[in-house]
């Protein structure tokens, strides 16, 4: 399936307006609400749109830090790759985790109240994660831009 450009536009104001409902969708993109329906679901079916969340505001839950943490393993076998992305995948506070081409295996992005929680996560477990070899964090001063919207 190719996206044309009705499509294109559903997904545009569906990423920036999740709980529209299918008449005001519908409106937005000059589709009667029957074919702004049919379209929808074709993109649900087909996965261009994966899931509907809400996204909450980290100050508010309290994990306004970010910090970023290059991860180096002591090498990239299946075994050693798996056991550490099941455990990453375990630690609540990670919100990211990717693996790298260059000098880093990967780059983690991790929420926490402040440096002391972060002190926290990294003693109870980033310091356990198998495989690592070498461990270098940032913390995040400023968000410039954050956004989950996909170009389209």
């Amino acid at each position: 399936m190719t996206l044309d450009p009705t499509d294109r536009r559903i997904l545009s104001v569906l990423q920036k307006r999740g709980r529209i409902s299918n008449a005001e969708l519908s409106e937005a993109v000059n589709l009667s609400p029957s074919a702004c329906h049919r379209r929808v679901q074709r993109l649900e079916s087909e996965g261009y749109i994966r899931d509907y969340v809400a996204l909450l505001n980290a100050r508010k839950m309290g994990v306004a830090s970010i910090v970023y943490v290059e991860i180096t393993l002591r090498g990239q076998t299946d075994d050693i790759l798996d056991a550490f992305e099941k455990a990453v995948a375990r630690i609540p506070n990670v919100q990211e985790c990717h693996l790298m081409a260059g000098t880093a295996d990967y780059i983690l992005k991790v929420v926490a109240e402040n440096t002391d929680d972060f002190a926290r996560i990294h003693r109870q477990h980033l310091s356990r994660l198998p495989g690592v070899t070498q461990m270098q964090s940032s913390f995040a001063l400023r968000t410039v831009i954050s956004t989950t919207a996909l170009p389209v």
